[in-house]
């Protein structure tokens, strides 16, 4: 690979990312919902930190993935649409280079989203006097990890679909992402043999998003396992391999005449 070209592939996309209005339009929500979760906690007598940080975290995973979906559907389709990306092909750039720049200058325009994000929370647990501890750090790093996987899946999808389409895909994917655990849970308990071997290959082939969630444990103070932290992260680096792979191995064989 030619790493002078990804740089400059995701320099470029950072910048074209910072002038899409969709994007300041999601941090702006984002940050409302984060300030209103102030306003939410003044209207309850008990756990107002509590109920503060379980709203902030919520939104700032909640937007976050937003933007790493409907931005990153549209990382191909843009350069196709506007024919510019048989300028870049006909330079010294591969495929596998122009997709994996793309995939990096988005999840790089993400994490600094998410920065801003994580600062409004600090800023509104410090004005509600609510503690701060290792756990909210784990659960923002985690976050940030999930975000690199979505956008790892919409590029994958944005390689052969449409902007729609891969919109679908990719929240449909997110959603049995999210509940793959509890479909796993539900087959232990059924009495049909298949429905407990399917549910357990569900929650193997699918990636358990719910696994970068730790916002319980960190908003009650609850111990986090590094063990499982670790695994997460792990699985979380593989799926963006994993997912990137096939999305360069598709990218090469697609023919956008």
């Amino acid at each position: 690979m030619n790493i002078l070209a990804i740089a400059a592939i995701a320099e470029n996309t950072v910048r074209d990312a910072v002038r899409n209005k969709v994007l300041y339009i999601l941090l702006f929500f984002a940050l409302v919902l984060i300030g209103a979760s102030f306003l939410l906690a003044t209207l309850s007598y008990v756990e107002r930190e509590r109920i503060l940080q379980d709203v902030a975290l919520a939104s700032i995973r909640m937007f976050g993935a937003a933007i790493a979906i409907f931005i990153g559907v549209s990382l191909v389709h843009r350069e196709v649409d506007r024919r510019t990306i048989f300028t870049i092909l006909s330079k010294p750039v591969s495929r596998a280079d122009f997709l994996v720049g793309k995939y990096l200058g988005l999840v790089t325009t993400l994490w600094l989203q998410l920065a801003i994000m994580s600062a409004g929370f600090v800023f509104v647990s410090w004005s509600m006097d609510a503690p701060l501890n290792g756990g909210h750090a784990v659960a923002l790093v985690a976050t940030a990890l999930e975000l690199a996987v979505l956008v790892a899946l919409a590029t994958l999808f944005s390689s052969f679909a449409t902007p729609f389409l891969a919109a679908c895909y990719s929240v449909g994917l997110y959603v049995v992402g999210h509940i793959t655990r509890d479909i796993r849970a539900l087959g232990e308990i059924a009495e049909s043999t298949t429905a407990k071997t399917l549910t357990v290959w569900i929650h193997r082939i699918f990636p358990d998003l719910e696994s970068f969630n730790w916002t319980i444990e960190a908003v009650h103070g609850l111990p986090i396992p590094p063990e499982e932290v670790a695994w997460s992260f792990v699985m979380g680096i593989g799926w963006c391999i994993g997912f990137l792979t096939v999305a360069v191995v598709v990218f090469e064989r697609r023919d956008f005449r």
